[in-house]
Formats: C-alpha cells, structure tokens, sequence
C-alpha cells in the first residue's frame, strides 16, 4: 500500500468515526451503533473506501495498542464498592465462562453449522461483553448504581479471559498444543503471567507518577502512562501472546487505587484518549465485514446469536443473581444488556486470517458469525438499552428531578420516604 492510500485510510476511518460520534450527540442515539454503521458505510459492505487487511501485519499490532488503552482506562476507573456489587461481578463472569462456552459450543454447532473444533474458537470469542461498547453505553443512560459498575467489571474481567482461552483453543485446533491439559496449562500462564507484568508495571508508574515535580511535569504524567503502557504491551506481547490483555487492565487497577497529584487530570486524560481509539478502532473493523461472509449463514446463524441473547445470558444472569440482593427490574436489564465490542471483532478478524492459512474449512463462516453476534447485539441491545433503562426505572435522576425531590422533601418527607423505599 502507497503512503498516499495509507494516509487515505485512516483519514476515512477516523473522519466516518467523528461523523458518528456527530450525529449521536446530536440525535441521542447510541453511538456506538452509530460508529458500527459507518464502518459498514465506508467498508466491503458499502461503498469499499476502508480495506482494514491493506494494513497487513500491522492491523493486529495498532488494534492491540489502541485495546490496551481502552482496556487500561476500564481498570483506571473501576470502581466496586461493597461485597454485594463483587459478589454479583465474581458470580456473573465464573457462571457466565462456564454457561456461555458450553451454550455457545451446541449453537454454533447445531444451529450455525461450524464444526465442533471451529464452533469452541467461536464460543469464547464471543464470551465476554465488550468494555469497549457497555462503558459508553452506561455512561450515555447514566445507569443508577450500581448496575453501570457491574456490567463495565464484568466486561473489564472476561475480555481477557476469552481472548486468551479463544486463542489456546485455536492452537488446538491448528495442532500446537495436545490436549486439555496443555490449554489449561496456557490459560492460567498467560493470565497469571499477564497480571503480574501488569500490576508490576503499574505500580512502578504510580510510583515515578508521585515523584515527579509539579512545577515541571507539564505533560509528562500522560506521555509517560503511554510510553510505559505501550512497552508493557510490546513486552506481554512477545513473552506471552495475548496476555497483554489481562496486563492492561492489572495496571490500569493499579494506577487507579494508588492516588498521585495527577491523577484526576490522567484519568480525564486516557479517558478521552480511549474514546479517540474506540472512534477509530469501531469504523475500522466493521469495514472488514463482508454480506459474502453473512448472507450464506442465514436463519440458523440469526437463530444462533439470538439463543445466546434472549436465552443463554438472562440464564446465566438468572443464576448468578440467586440470594443476591438486586431486584427483578435490575436482573431484567442485567439479562438484556450484554453487546460484543472491538475485542472480538479484533480476534475473529486475525483468527480467520490463520484458520484460513491452515487450510481450515469453516474460517470465513467463523468470522461471519461473530461480526452477525457483534451486529446484532450491538444494534438491538444498543437502540433499546436507554428505553428500557427508562422503562425499568433505572436511570440516575436528573440535577432538576433531584431537586425538586429536595424541595419535595422538606414539605412532605414521609412521602419521600415511602417513594425511596419503593
């Protein structure tokens, strides 16, 4: 590719992104329905201006560094407070992980038509709900805790443990490991080995963070957490493939438990630095789809994503929720909202890629069918999450209604006291 068509790409990408973001601010539509469908407008399915494989080898390298920025900010503003919200966070993804393989395996297989090797590399693809889709989502509606906190960690903790295990078990299907034993084996190394790097890595900035001087740091907090982040991305990398995930996320939780005086103007900073990488990241994997790869999946590839949605999660949710104290219309939204996000479409994107390579039947039908999971999930859960957050009640009230509760309040408390405990 000529540096000209290069400079043109990633014009197109980023400008479609902000157009996007535009129009969701102007609308009230979610936007990363909006960024989804600009990557379809300027891709193979629309007017072919993006070919995201032009970049070659580099795709998979910008889209891990852009990841792990999104991933580290996830950590940087994590917040769990109380057992009740850690519980539920631990019970999802523990129910979900063992739900939602198994569930995903049969779907793909029965109803989406994939072997059984190339149906379990799907499965845990689309295992985890993308932080990159539910924290701008969560952010837009403006959920009341602490429903926000628990699907942005839930996202934040099996991101990493799907992208990992997806990966061992394409090594298993490509023939470099031998048994379950070894993909265990790998799993718990590449996540252990990931939080290790990631906590060291993250401690070890706080603390340059905290001694550096005021007076003369203009700058430097942000330019040193990427240069750190983006190393700790490279090193991950090189020693253990796709722990780079689970490392960015160990820092980011780091970072954001041991305060430094910078650390309000670095959140704010990363935050909108994350937000810059999901506008370029969405347009430019969604332009890689292909109506080639999903017309010939039909009704049982619809049928398949729509069982995992309507079926498997409010299921696993339904479980994991037994004895805790949230209340119907809370489980509702919990079982509802759950879309894939740039993770996965990044995974599928390069797995196909090496399933192809190997001569494995099944690879574009592979791909094909976590980008239907994506489109789906993103489209109907995306348009009809703030209505239904409306309809549930869910929605933390505005500075108008809080005062006027306020003002209600001082005239009439016993019927405040009842709405509240209602």
């Amino acid at each position: 590719m000529t540096p000209e068509r290069l400079g043109l790409l990633w014009g197109i990408t980023v400008f479609s992104g902000a157009a996007a973001r535009l129009v969701a601010a102007l609308s009230g539509l979610p936007g990363v329905v909006l960024l989804l469908l600009s990557g379809l407008l300027i891709g193979r399915s629309g007017l072919g201006l993006v070919e995201p494989l032009d970049l070659g080898p580099g795709l998979g390298t910008v889209v891990g560094l852009l990841v792990s920025l999104v991933l580290f900010d996830g950590g940087l503003n994590l917040r769990l407070p109380g057992d009740t919200i850690r519980a539920t966070v631990q019970r999802i993804a523990v129910l979900r992980l063992l739900i939602s393989l198994g569930a995903g395996l049969l779907a793909a297989h029965w109803l989406a038509g994939l072997s059984w090797s190339v149906a379990a590399v799907f499965s845990a693809i689309v295992l985890a709900t993308g932080p990159t889709v539910v924290t701008p989502l969560v952010r837009q509606i403006k959920l009341a805790p602490p429903l926000g906190d628990v699907l942005e960690a839930e996202g934040l903790l099996l991101e990493p443990i799907g992208a990992v295990l997806a990966l061992l078990l394409l090594e298993l299907v490509l023939g470099n490991l031998h048994g379950w034993r070894e993909v265990a084996f790998g799993l718990f190394q590449r996540l252990g080995g990931g939080i290790v790097i990631g906590a060291s890595v993250g401690w070890l900035l706080s603390e340059l963070l905290r001694r550096l001087n005021p007076d003369t740091a203009s700058g430097l907090p942000l330019q040193l957490s990427l240069g750190m982040l983006f190393l700790m991305y490279g090193v991950s990398e090189w020693l253990l493939p796709e722990s780079a995930l689970p490392a960015s996320v160990a820092a980011g939780l780091v970072v954001g438990r041991r305060p430094t005086p910078y650390s309000e103007a670095l959140d704010n900073l990363i935050q909108e630095l994350a937000q810059l990488a999901i506008t370029m990241l969405f347009p430019l994997l969604a332009a890689d789809v292909s109506w080639a790869e999903l017309s010939p999946l039909g009704w049982g590839g619809i049928s398949c994503v729509l069982v995992l949605m309507v079926v498997v999660r409010p299921l696993a949710v339904g479980v994991a929720t037994v004895g805790l104290p949230l209340d119907f219309q809370q489980k509702l939204f919990l079982g509802w909202l759950a879309p894939r996000g740039i993770v996965t479409a990044s995974v599928a994107s390069l797995f196909a890629i090496r399933l192809e390579q190997a001569g494995i039947l099944g690879a574009g039908r592979l791909q094909g069918l976590v980008f239907l999971t994506i489109l789906m999930t993103v489209g109907l859960q995306g348009l009809t999450a703030q209505p239904l957050a409306r309809l549930l009640k869910l929605v933390e009230p505005s500075e108008s209604s809080e005062d006027s509760q306020s003002v209600e309040a001082a005239t009439k408390p016993g019927e405040v006291l009842a709405d509240s405990s209602q």
